[in-house]
């Protein structure tokens, strides 16, 4: 198995990389290839040649040059895997494009399972997969995207995501390692995206909010609120969100550091209602989040005790939590893959680690714009 010593091996200080070991050590490569690009904006050919042709240029950015080593790993990683979902993302529409929608976002899973069961620690691991993740908004920051957000509030929320230094690196060799007519207008726009980060501040490091009450709101409400003055706090729970996947460690963390509180899990309603995982889950979440209102409504402090694993799983119970003014805290933890199935097949679990398994399609680390304090508890 390939490990983050052989990944780090292959990361090239400059000059050619080896591409042979590279293909390798991440088989999934190898399928760049044999998948097309529309030639409008890819008149260069398939993925792996763009792919190639991006990790070339990316060894010629000052970022890349000047950075120390771990800045390479992420930079020339995020470059090698940026569109390493494509193959299952592309599709040929009637009229002959070539389109692979979702393409960032499944990529950013797929890398963080492998670069995962690489042993890749968890820092450098997570900077190459927001990178992935968000590699394209470069691209159209400058004029506000699809939602209607703004270019200021993108910058804002992504500098809490990703450094925007390394998105504007990654944006760049990705624009420069293709053959595409309006080249020139992205590349000016990426460049426009680098001058208003250094005017926010958000550059190098996160941009500065008066507190994280008023950042928070700032992100749900998708702007419209000044970041450098206070904004108003109703009175809520204080609440805990554990995330992580299964066997991760979040009921040792409640009993160890839990101190005492109301603890909200589905696990405990399936095993109240006697189900086992899989059938009528339904009921164990309603029985679940009507004892999280009671607690809400009280204004009481609880731990919420659930995989909480993608962004769209979170969100339903943070819609919830901020519906009744509480303040977040997300704990995330995590371990290796062995030691995770281990763990699961010693305990008293419904739960087989072929399903574990299928939950790492769906994986997404919590982020910093998602609640009032993230912490990250990683094995390594």
């Amino acid at each position: 198995m390939t490990s983050y010593q052989d990944l780090a091996a292959l990361t090239p200080a400059a000059g050619e990389p080896d591409w042979q070991a590279l293909r390798l050590a991440i088989p999934a490569l190898r399928e760049l290839d044999a998948t097309p690009q529309d030639p409008v904006h890819h008149a260069e050919g398939d993925v792996w040649t763009h792919t190639r042709m991006v990790c070339e240029r990316m060894l010629e950015l000052p970022d890349y040059r000047n950075g120390d080593a771990e800045r390479r790993f992420v930079l020339f990683y995020a470059a090698l895997l940026h569109d390493i979902a494509k193959p299952p993302c592309t599709v040929t529409q009637p009229d002959g494009r070539v389109t692979s929608a979702g393409h960032s976002r499944r990529g950013a899973v797929d890398a963080r399972v492998l670069m995962w069961r690489a042993g890749v620690p968890f820092a450098l691991r997570e900077r190459v997969c927001r990178l992935v993740a968000a590699h394209q908004l470069p691209f159209y920051a400058i004029r506000g995207d699809r939602s209607g957000h703004d270019a200021e509030y993108l910058a804002r929320k992504l500098s809490w995501e990703v450094s925007l230094r390394e998105l504007a690196a990654l944006a760049e060799a990705d624009m420069l390692g293709r053959v595409c007519a309006d080249q020139r207008k992205v590349l000016d726009d990426i460049e426009l995206f680098r001058e208003l980060a250094r005017e926010e501040g958000c550059l190098d490091a996160p941009r500065a909010f008066a507190d994280e009450h008023t950042r928070i709101a700032y992100f749900r409400a998708g702007g419209g609120i000044a970041p450098d003055y206070p904004f108003y706090q109703a009175s809520g729970s204080r609440v805990v969100m554990l995330s992580g996947l299964p066997a991760s460690g979040k009921d040792s963390w409640t009993r160890a550091e839990g101190g005492g509180l109301p603890v909200i899990s589905y696990d405990d309603a399936r095993a109240e209602l006697g189900l086992k995982h899989g059938p009528r889950a339904g009921a164990a979440v309603h029985l679940a989040v009507d004892r999280a209102k009671a607690l809400l409504r009280s204004q009481a402090p609880f731990i919420w005790n659930a995989t909480h694993l993608s962004e769209r799983m979170r969100k339903k119970t943070l819609d919830l939590l901020y519906a009744y003014h509480a303040e977040v805290s997300i704990i995330y933890l995590e371990h290796g893959e062995r030691e995770i199935k281990a763990r699961n097949s010693r305990r008293d679990s419904t739960l087989p680690n072929q399903a574990i398994d299928r939950m790492l399609s769906h994986w997404e680390v919590p982020l910093a714009t998602e609640a009032h304090r993230v912490e990250y508890r990683p094995a390594c």
